[in-house]
């Protein structure tokens, strides 16, 4: 049924403004409006609607990764736009200087939190 059905990105928010600020100005997705009910942007194609709430709890995994050519280059450039890299404390979880897990099927992937403390992450996968 959902096939060819676009996504839709939903993720909550408290501090709004900063949310538009991170994911505007740091993220550098396109902003395309507040229809009164979220912030909507262009991820990538597909609509992300950062919703305000009341209050909530983040979540302890991800919940939402962009898929990336270039992790390095990405994790890079993210961090000179301010972004901090999670770092994990996981014998088995061994990251580099950059904050990048390598998996064992030699996938990359390197997590940071939005102004709310929803864990993102960038990822370049291997194959």
């Amino acid at each position: 049924m959902l096939t060819n059905a676009k996504p839709v990105i939903l993720l909550p928010t408290v501090k709004k403004q900063e949310a538009q600020t991170f994911f505007q100005d740091v993220l550098g997705l396109k902003f395309k409006g507040d229809d009164g009910f979220a912030l909507v942007f262009d991820a990538g194609g597909n609509m992300l609607r950062v919703t305000p709430v009341r209050e909530f709890t983040p979540h302890e995994f991800s919940v939402l990764s962009w898929e990336v050519a270039d992790i390095v280059v990405s994790v890079s450039g993210l961090a000179e736009r301010g972004v901090h890299f999670e770092r994990y404390d996981f014998p088995w979880m061994e990251q580099d200087e950059h904050a990048i897990w390598t998996a064992p099927d030699g996938s990359k992937v390197a997590w940071f939190k939005d102004p709310d403390g929803n864990l993102l992450s960038v990822s370049q996968h291997s194959g």
